[in-house]
Order: C-alpha cells, then sequence, then structure tokens
C-alpha cells in the first residue's frame, strides 16, 4: 500500500509540474480556448491516475487487449511528460542559480524573465510532443513493419558442400502481445518467402504462459525449410514471471510449452545439438536453454551438453538466447564455436538505427545489444526481434527476420 501511495503521488507531482508549462503557454490565449486546455490536461491526468490505480490494485490478473492498449498510451503519456520536465528543471536550474548569484552580490532582488520562461515552456512542450508522435508512430506502424536483413558471413573451415548454406533466424515472438493472427501470418509469409535452407527460433515465443502461443500454433507450423525447423527456450519462456498454485502447475506449463513446439514442428533444442549433413559433409548446430550473467534472469543452459560429441565436426553453430553468454562462457572455452544467435534485448524497441549509427538506452545494459559482433574467428549476432513486450510497438529497431548466407573463405 505504501508504494501504491508513493507512485500516485509521484504522478501527480510530474502532472501538476508539466501544468506550469501549459499555463505559461495558454495565458495569452481566449479564457475559453485556456479553459478548454485546462480541462482536457487535467481529464486525462485524472483518467491516468485512475487508470494506474486499477492496474496496481489487480496487479498479477491476466492481461486483455484493452488493459495492454490503455497501459501503453498511459506510458506513451508518461515518457513525453518525463521529457518536458527535463526542459522545465534546467529552465529552474537556471533561474535558481541567477537568483543565489544576484543574492549573493546584494540585496537587489533578481528580476523574473518572463519571456525566457515562456519560451523554455513552449520549447519544453515542444520536446515532449517529440517522444508521443514518435510512440505512437511505433505503436500503429512500427510493430509489424517487419525487415528483412541478409548477412553474409565468410569462414575458412566452412564444409565446401555448405557454401552458399541459408540460414534464417528468428527470435522473441511474444505472442502473449499480439491481438490477432494477420500480423503473424503475414511475418509466417516474409519467413517462406526467403526459401532458406535451416530456419531458428531462438527464444521467447511466450510472455508468461504456455496458453498465449496456442492459437498461433497452426499459423506458426506453415514455417517450412528443407532442413527443419530449430529453436531454443527464452528467459520468458519458463513461467519464472508468473506465481503459480504450486510447482506441478508451473512444471506443466512448461511441459506445455515443449508441445506446442513440437506441434508446430519445431525441433526444439534442451542443451543438445543436431548434425546437418550435406553431401557426407556435416555441420553442428547447439542450443542450450536461457543463459545469462546477469542475476536477474534464470541460468539453466548447459553448454558443456549441447556441446558433447561435436568436437570432431568442423563447423558449430550456437543458439542462445542471451548474448551476455557470449562473453559470459563462449568466446572463452569453446572458441570452435563459429556463429552465435541471440535475441533477447529487442533492441529497446526504441532508438536511433540508421546505417553507421545505432543508439538504444539498452546499449547501457548489453555490450552486444542489436547486429553483428566478431572476436578473432568468432562471430555473434544480436537479432532484435519479431514481436514486442511491455511497449506495443517499435521505434528505429522495428521487428526483425535475419538471413545468414554462409560462404567458404
Amino acid at each position: 500500500m505504501t508504494r501504491l501511495i508513493i507512485t500516485l503521488i509521484l504522478v501527480l507531482l510530474i502532472d501538476i509540474y508539466v501544468f506550469q508549462a501549459v499555463r505559461t503557454v495558454a495565458a495569452a490565449w481566449a479564457p475559453g480556448a485556456r479553459k478548454a486546455a485546462y480541462v482536457v490536461y487535467w481529464g486525462i491526468s485524472l483518467f491516468t491516475l485512475g487508470t494506474l490505480l486499477l492496474a496496481l490494485l489487480t496487479r498479477g490478473t491476466a492481461p486483455n487487449p484493452v488493459r495492454m492498449q490503455v497501459a501503453n498510451v498511459l506510458f506513451i503519456l508518461f515518457i513525453s511528460k518525463l521529457v518536458v520536465v527535463l526542459f522545465l528543471f534546467l529552465d529552474d536550474l537556471v533561474r535558481l542559480t541567477q537568483w543565489l548569484s544576484n543574492a549573493l552580490r546584494g540585496p537587489e532582488q533578481p528580476k523574473f524573465n518572463l519571456s525566457r520562461h515562456k519560451f523554455m515552456s513552449q520549447l519544453a512542450l515542444i520536446m515532449g510532443a517529440i517522444p508521443l508522435g514518435t510512440l505512437i508512430w511505433g505503436m500503429v506502424k512500427g510493430a509489424y513493419s517487419y525487415q528483412v536483413k541478409r548477412v553474409t558471413l565468410r569462414f575458412p573451415n566452412l564444409p565446401a558442400a555448405f557454401d552458399g548454406f541459408r540460414l534464417l533466424q528468428i527470435t522473441d515472438m511474444h505472442s502473449g502481445s499480439f491481438h490477432s493472427g494477420e500480423p503473424l501470418e503475414e511475418a509466417v509469409a516474409l519467413i517462406n518467402k526467403q526459401a532458406a535452407d535451416v530456419v531458428v527460433f531462438t527464444g521467447d515465443i511466450v510472455n508468461n504462459v504456455a496458453s498465449e502461443v496456442e492459437p498461433y500454433v497452426p499459423t506458426l507450423a506453415k514455417i517450412k525449410a528443407p532442413g527443419g525447423v530449430y529453436s531454443i527456450l527464452g528467459n520468458h519462456d519458463y513461467g519464472d514471471y508468473v506465481e503459480w498454485p504450486s510447482r506441478d502447475a508451473k512444471i506443466h506449463n512448461l511441459n506445455t510449452l515443449k508441445e506446442h513446439h513440437r506441434r508446430a514442428g519445431w525441433d526444439l533444442l534442451l542443451n543438445e545439438h543436431r548434425v546437418l549433413e550435406r553431401n557426407g559433409q556435416r555441420i553442428a548446430l547447439l542450443g542450450v536453454e536461457n543463459w545469462s550473467t546477469r542475476m536477474n534472469f534464470p541460468r539453466y543452459g548447459s553448454l558443456s551438453r549441447a556441446y558433447a560429441g561435436t568436437e570432431e565436426l568442423p563447423f558449430k553453430v550456437l543458439l542462445s538466447h542471451d548474448p551476455s553468454h557470449w562473453d559470459g562462457e563462449v568466446n572463452t572455452h569453446y572458441q570452435d564455436i563459429d556463429l552465435t544467435l541471440s535475441g533477447h534485448t529487442h533492441g529497446m524497441q526504441f532508438g536511433v538505427n540508421i546505417p553507421g549509427f545505432k543508439w538504444s538506452p539498452v546499449q547501457y545494459v548489453y555490450k552486444q545489444w542489436a547486429g553483428l559482433y566478431r572476436k578473432g574467428r568468432q562471430y555473434l549476432y544480436v537479432n532484435v526481434g519479431l514481436g514486442f513486450l511491455g511497449y506495443h510497438g517499435r521505434v528505429g529497431f522495428l521487428p526483425e527476420i535475419t538471413v545468414f548466407e554462409f560462404r567458404r573463405g
């Protein structure tokens, strides 16, 4: 209850602070327009507080599409208000510095610069409108704007029979965030259009529970590749973020999830490997359960078990959901694993992603967080994911389907 009260007070204080900018900008408006602006602002604020209160009181209950959409709108409003607060705070900090400086010089009272204050209030509201518009676009368009990325990698130890081999990676579907099956049907059609030799899925097929993916299993079963479709589990797949009535209920949920992989025709790798063969030559595909260097994520993976039996194979690809596994174990103890494929970060679903430059807040948490990385002869690729979680949209880091072409040389 104390946390609930503190949260509501904090949100209310932010609303009051931002209202100062609204009041300053609207001061020169006609009385009717000014009153309308105040009513709209506080109407939205009261709706925000009421919805937040309801969400906190019903925490732990199953989400529904309406609640998730409302939560996303509130998230967008909150982020936009924080930007406004930042600019207002800078203005107040300048005014405080000037006041202290003048106070130290003498008894003369410093003058309040109304024009600068109005300009900063206008600037704050304009800057706050930028994330507002951008994040709304991310929900309306970015969430399902599937991008096919093509990556060619050259390996001197690749068997000649696999020269030109094409592997397609998808990851982080988070089926509990989908409102209908239509976007996923579109994604599956695009995946099959690439005509890859093998398709791999690198974890987080659900947000929390196995039932989320059940309606989409027939759609996922349409993904086809001559060399097979392989998958692993991610941190969200274990049901660790749900309060279960018993341990047996949690185990049953995980077993049901594994069965959904099988019903889709996916070969789920649980700390094991498969041998892919072409014209008598072979390479290894290893898959581990979730393994992270971060203590807030589970560590169920056993690379030693997945690796056992592949020692003599000349080329190895590892599927591991969390990219921190690469520095944590792969490139220090298994230096003959040529390529590791991961997901997990989503690119935080927000950032700047243009040729030659990429930025996202997630880079301050993960050293490898989007795209291709190399150490010596080893590669890591972090796919930013097909779905979304939390914020139901994507800005900058759009949903990704990655097609790798292996070349010898």
